[in-house]
């Protein structure tokens, strides 16, 4: 594997591919040390690396990692919060969850430890700041979590999640600036009513470039919601959010 990594080190940032001691510097920032380090290595390769790749030579990317990365994240953020929020029901407990494995979270998280700095990728996905984008961050941190799910097993990743993602989940909750109220009321929605919610705009108001919108979204048995924005989307968020207001005081 870092004959793959060496081949190529003149091509990326200097600064991003440095062998072991790049490696020993992740370790140190997850809190986990890998007795294979091919898998941490694969789980940092951005699939921009394969261009590079000679006919006939294999190449790896994170996106195995990925896969396996989200499911044991899902599993053991879930498992934190049954544990730690037994007063919770399921539907509260289903919005805790879907916003600390939300990609706006996970990409505080990952921009927390400088992730970014650790991607291995070409140096034209370099240039064009690929390992900054939101969702390659994100992919990264799932992929280095389902790394060491195969190195360590379920306890070593545990360890790590609680350590890097949720360490301050009680200040993730307090803030609700970045929480998407339509995807928790989707979810919550799919749980209890096995459905969707609809959503319509009630009204338009205001001259082109100052205009107000008026949405109306309805959830399930009778549960509305109404909000107000500049944008179409602004105003379904807040008609999401008083629909879920309705939902925790009625279920």
């Amino acid at each position: 594997m870092f004959r793959f990594l060496e081949r190529f080190r003149r091509r990326v940032k200097p600064a991003v591919v440095d062998g072991p001691e790049h490696i020993a510097l992740l370790e140190k920032k997850i809190g986990y040390t890998f007795r294979d380090r091919e898998l941490v290595v694969e789980a940092l390769t951005h699939r921009s690396m394969l261009g590079e790749l000679k006919p006939g030579e294999e190449g790896i990317t994170y996106e195995r990692l990925e896969f396996l990365g989200d499911s044991v994240l899902a599993l053991v953020t879930t498992d934190f919060l049954v544990r730690n929020f037994p007063e919770e029901n399921e539907g509260q407990l289903t919005q805790k969850k879907s916003l600390l494995v939300s990609k706006t979270v996970l990409t505080k998280k990952a921009e927390a430890i400088g992730l970014k700095d650790h991607v291995i990728l070409s140096d034209n996905a370099f240039r064009g700041g690929v390992h900054g984008q939101d969702s390659i961050q994100t992919a990264v941190l799932e992929a280095i979590i389902g790394g060491i799910y195969l190195d360590g097993g379920l306890e070593p990743a545990r360890v790590m999640v609680e350590k890097v993602v949720l360490d301050d989940v009680d200040v993730i909750f307090e803030h609700t600036d970045h929480v998407n109220y339509k995807s928790h009321l989707q979810e919550w929605t799919q749980s209890k009513f096995k459905t969707y919610p609809k959503y319509r705009i009630r009204s338009t108001t205001g001259p082109e470039h100052d205009k107000i919108f008026v949405v109306e979204v309805r959830a399930g048995q009778g549960v509305t919601g109404r909000g107000r924005g500049k944008s179409k989307k602004d105003a379904e968020q807040m008609a999401a959010k008083q629909a879920l207001k309705q939902l925790r005081r009625t279920h």
